[in-house]
């Protein structure tokens, strides 16, 4: 049985920091992800090098009871009330179980506690298998904006 299979769908999920003792392994969960959706989200050795060099990158590992199952960054600029869903990724092995939406609802939590928070932003990228049901499923509605060929969603805060 490998690892995934031995993490039920019912275990705690929790943000953690990303230490020099994780930054492997949190990295190498790019690799699992499937073809079609390596083409949806940067690698995490991208967003972790973009986060180091950004004062408002807030970025963690997501964890299923004690194994990291993901990763999760948020543009924080609590200047303007800004707050976005910069990335998120589930590895491979451990998709359909839930991990993504209760990273999500611990992002939200977090989100809250910033100054003059109305909405979390996100984008996604419009392709089949894409995450726009997942994004829908948690209460996202299209801005009617596209960045960057990204559907621009919100989830309104307040």
């Amino acid at each position: 049985m490998t690892e995934a299979q031995t993490i039920p769908a019912n275990a705690d999920v929790s943000l953690r920091e990303i230490t020099a003792d994780t930054v492997y392994s949190i990295i190498k969960f790019s690799e699992t992800l499937p073809d079609d959706q390596q083409k949806m989200v940067a690698p995490n050795a991208v967003s972790i090098a973009q986060a180091h060099f950004s004062d408002k990158a807030w970025f963690r590992a997501i964890y299923a009871n004690e194994t990291p199952v993901g990763f999760v960054m948020l543009y924080d600029n609590s200047d303007k009330s800004e707050y976005f869903l910069w990335r998120l990724m589930i590895a491979g092995p451990h998709q359909k179980k839930g991990f993504g939406e209760r990273a999500i609802a611990l992002l939200v939590d977090y989100v809250k506690t910033r100054p003059n928070v109305t909405f979390l932003g996100a984008s996604y990228v419009p392709m089949d298998g894409g995450p726009e049901g997942f994004y829908k499923k948690l209460g996202f509605e299209p801005t009617g904006e596209v960045e960057h060929e990204e559907i621009v969603v919100r989830l309104s805060l307040i």
